[in-house]
């Protein structure tokens, strides 16, 4: 989608990995972009502009949204496992901090307001993490139906790509793979996923503008399903050295297993790219930027993960 005249944007938890990306998606098709996160994104760009604050500052919130006609909130305690230890902090940034996002949105006259949910709503698993978030949603759902404020609602998959950390499961078997020889995983390892790259997710985030998706709840996911047994198994095929899979069932995570779906009254669309990053491709590129993080920037270090071209 190109952008209308160089509307204004501000992307509220910018620095972080799907906001960052989702910003740089949004400068690339046109748009004038302003980042809002308590620190400044190490992937800021020349033509973006960065404000470092926080989004618990209703204040600092509505005078960085002056002047945009598009508000995303990406801002959140987005790690299941922290959110499940932390009820309150989690209702706190998760729910009053997306309310501010809103209220900033709503004093601007911004004409679309997007905010980041989960596929965990539909789920009985997630904890706190999918309270918040369902909260969230229908906080949004009535800035419309009371102030006219017309949203989007992206309900993310489990993704994956560059600028992840140990809290993102592909990123983290991917480096216990290089570390240590060997991934981990808390479950059975039948769990299934429909992995997305970061990229593709971030693309159709700005697709959702056009005026077709207006208020629309959007499901965000993979093109196909996967057990994590299986996800675990490429990534041990990739490595030039032997990679032993564990799986500790005794400690599985408050995590959905086959289905997020539980029964909801309000149902989603899922939206799909016709060209999307391949799995296998999307992770070899993790590993590379994973390698040269622990070899400090050199892409010949110790030993490369193999690619589909150099490994029988």
């Amino acid at each position: 989608m190109t952008a209308i005249s160089n509307e204004k944007v501000i992307v509220f938890g910018a620095s972080g990995f799907l906001g960052s990306h989702v910003a740089d998606a949004l400068t690339a098709a046109g748009y004038q972009v302003r980042l809002f996160d308590r620190v400044a994104s190490p992937f800021l760009k020349s033509n973006q502009e960065m404000i470092v604050g926080d989004i618990m500052n209703l204040e600092q919130v509505i005078e960085a949204a002056k002047g945009a006609s598009i508000v995303y909130n990406f801002a959140a305690i987005a790690d299941i496992d922290e959110a499940h230890d932390k009820p309150i902090p989690t209702a706190t940034i998760n729910v009053l901090g997306n309310m501010h996002t809103l209220e900033a949105a709503r004093i601007a006259g911004a004409r679309r307001f997007v905010f980041a949910s989960t596929v965990y709503v539909y789920s009985e698993s997630g904890s706190f993490y999918r309270a918040s978030k369902q909260a969230a949603e229908r906080f949004t759902e009535t800035y419309h139906e009371r102030y006219g404020l017309d949203y989007n609602i992206l309900r993310y998959g489990s993704l994956y790509g560059r600028r992840a950390d140990q809290r993102n499961g592909i990123y983290r078997m991917l480096r216990e793979a290089i570390e240590h020889h060997s991934i981990t995983y808390k479950g059975s390892g039948e769990a299934m996923r429909e992995y997305i790259h970061v990229e593709d997710a971030a693309r159709m985030s700005v697709q959702v503008l056009a005026p077709e998706f207006a208020n629309r709840h959007l499901i965000l996911t993979g093109q196909e399903k996967l057990r994590i047994r299986d996800v675990m198994t490429m990534i041990s095929e990739m490595m030039p050295w032997p990679v032993e899979l564990h799986f500790d069932e005794a400690n599985t995570v408050h995590h959905y297993k086959i289905t997020p779906y539980a029964f909801q009254p309000k149902i989603g669309r899922k939206l799909v790219l016709n060209e999307h990053v391949d799995l296998g491709q999307g992770m070899l590129d993790c590993l590379r930027e994973i390698h040269q993080d622990l070899h400090h920037g050199d892409e010949n270090g110790d030993a490369t993960p193999a690619t589909p071209d150099n490994r029988a």
